[in-house]
């Protein structure tokens, strides 16, 4: 098998989970262009359909699902949708949710909805997908939850959001521990900073000015950056990979003295 066989998509059915923009919308088109057919999935639908557009003029076929991933009712409405398109091979667990403050100013609401979606919510979607591949009598598939560097690492400002991160690490090696014996390989992928519209404010401040002259290669990733480490976790090139955790941050987590 020649390297470009092993990270072809061909056949293989992908959910991506907050599509519809940032990053989302990236690995969409990433496994689209692997020749995946791509299920896009987020509570706004507009991003979606203009994602699914942008596939579909590249040749590439894909479906759009309203989802939050936060509640239970949302998820199984959306299985069911999923079951009735084909068999998912991949799930990227890509929603999340993101606030700026201090521990001391984090209300109960806060912290309840950054771990509904980032901890709670990967676990719905992920449940969900294992059980439909073993539904299936098959088994096999993978699964990637989208982490972060500050899974990892700690920065202040950003309330409970290193905390989720770092649970939904512990729980992609708890998935993959459990679900291994299904053929399901369960993965994650922990970016640093990249240039999206969601990081653009406190890049361009101070503070993010001075953060990227701390790291060891000076810049922001580009979304594009994230597409050769997704591939491997996606397709068959991972095959003997399950609990790995994947970090893309230009060296931002390495610790220096």
């Amino acid at each position: 098998m020649t390297s470009a066989q092993t990270f072809d998509m061909s056949g293989k059915l992908a959910l991506v989970t907050g599509g519809g923009t940032g990053l989302g919308r990236q690995f969409a088109l990433t496994l689209a262009q692997a020749r995946a057919t791509v299920i896009i999935a987020g509570r706004r639908v507009e991003p979606l359909e203009q994602t699914a557009a942008a596939i579909r003029d590249l040749g590439g076929t894909a479906h759009c699902i309203a989802l939050d991933v936060a509640d239970a009712a949302s998820v199984r409405s959306a299985f069911e949708t999923i079951a009735a398109i084909g068999a998912l091979d991949v799930v990227v667990n890509n929603a999340g949710s993101g606030f700026a403050g201090s521990l001391l100013d984090t209300t109960d609401d806060i912290w309840d909805r950054l771990m509904d979606v980032n901890v709670k919510g990967a676990w719905h979607v992920a449940r969900a997908a294992v059980q439909q591949m073993i539904a299936r009598g098959q088994g096999g598939g993978s699964i990637i939850n989208i982490a972060s560097v500050l899974g990892s690492v700690v920065q202040k400002g950003t309330v409970n959001y290193p905390a989720s991160k770092a649970a939904l690490l512990h729980l992609t090696r708890t998935m993959a521990v459990e679900w291994a014996r299904y053929g399901v390989r369960v993965n994650a992928l922990a970016p640093g900073y990249f240039r999206t519209e969601m990081s653009g404010e406190y890049v361009a401040s101070a503070r993010g000015k001075a953060m990227v002259e701390r790291m060891p290669m000076r810049r922001l990733g580009e979304p594009t950056e994230l597409g050769g480490a997704l591939l491997l976790l996606a397709s068959n090139a991972s095959a003997y990979m399950t609990g790995s955790i994947i970090a893309v941050d230009g060296g931002l987590s390495i610790s220096t003295i």
